[in-house]
């Protein structure tokens, strides 16, 4: 769904390294909407002082000190969303209901805030396009 890219930013020859990589991942035949949403990462930029990416698009890590890496999750979290079509939603249900249920067989749960003394709960999920219509079908409320 996703290629990640992760330079080490300080080897003299990261340039001659991406322009080898990119050469290889296309001749793999790979789909050109993979290669045009690559995640290019410019890791260990705490060994550079005042580090800034001259690509656009790259992201400037240190997996060392922990720099730049919640920025990566996300955006290969939007990434793969965008690719499988998937969308992350909060849905509130009724706990006396069957949507929790329905929810984890058609969708990915990733949290449950329950409300006990309402009988509700806010349900954080990753869900397909089309099984989103599905429940809201089911249940309308």
């Amino acid at each position: 769904d996703v290629i990640v890219h992760v330079r080490d930013i300080t080897h003299p020859e990261t340039v001659l390294q991406k322009a080898t990589v990119l050469s290889v991942l296309r001749n793999l035949d790979l789909p050109s909407h993979l290669l045009d949403s690559m995640v290019e990462v410019h890791n260990k930029v705490d060994l550079i002082e005042r580090y800034k990416p001259a690509e656009e698009n790259a992201l400037a890590v240190s997996a060392l000190h922990g720099h730049g890496l919640e920025e990566l999750k996300q955006e290969i979290e939007k990434k793969i969303l965008t690719a499988t079509g998937k969308k992350i939603l909060t849905v509130n249900i009724n706990l006396e209901g069957p949507q929790l249920s329905w929810l984890y067989k058609e969708a990915t749960v990733q949290e449950v805030e329950v409300m006990p003394e309402e009988g509700t709960a806010r349900v954080k999920v990753i869900i397909s396009s089309s099984a989103f219509g599905r429940y809201k079908n089911l249940f309308p409320n």
